[in-house]
């Protein structure tokens, strides 16, 4: 073998090694980059499976919240026609040419005499005072009370008062009507 020969040799194994290691070379960044890609996708897969979690989670609250809001309105607006229509009556009651306020006072003072005797004192509402008088009987008139109509039937010593005003009656019975008012109301 000659020298020529021998280096041909070594050049061609050399050559051959080279494109070997390259082959080799290729092949693990290959596999690399499908094993990167693959776990690209995997991870661009978590990230769409926990964005759109995230996603009904925020339409599930978006959608709570909006019903909590239109629910809150609603009882606003209900609050509200409520108010309206207790001032109604309210304000139909302090009215002193409310059609029935004579029957209603005296109907009053019919139940005032079966729950006191006649030494109880009237305190009539300035608006009642007149007609108080008239319906009155042997009861003294004392001084005027606040209120929208109606009388606060006093003991002579002050000890026990019931109260009779349209204000207080009107509460009394609201309060005890409130179902049956919200039913008209809202069903």
């Amino acid at each position: 073998m000659t020298l020529e020969t021998l280096a041909k040799d070594i050049a061609a194994s050399a050559d051959a090694e080279a494109k070997a290691i390259i082959k080799k070379a290729k092949d693990e960044a290959k596999e690399i980059i499908s094993e990167a890609e693959s776990r690209a996708e995997g991870i661009h897969s978590e990230a769409n499976s926990r964005a759109e979690r995230e996603v009904e989670k925020i339409a599930r609250e978006v959608v709570a919240s909006a019903r909590q809001t239109n629910q809150k309105e609603v009882l606003i607006a209900r609050r509200k026609a409520l108010d309206i229509t207790h001032d109604a009556v309210k304000e139909q009651l302090a009215d002193p040419g409310f059609k029935g306020r004579a029957s209603m006072l005296k109907s009053m003072m019919s139940k005032a005499g079966k729950m006191a005797g006649a030494d109880y004192i009237v305190r009539p509402v300035e608006v009642d005072r007149k007609a108080l008088d008239g319906l009155s009987g042997k009861r003294k008139l004392g001084e005027s009370v606040e209120g929208i109509g109606g009388f606060i039937l006093e003991a002579p010593d002050g000890s026990v008062s019931y109260d009779m005003r349209f204000d207080t009656l009107l509460e009394s019975a609201w309060n005890d009507s409130l179902a049956s008012v919200n039913s008209i109301l809202f069903d």
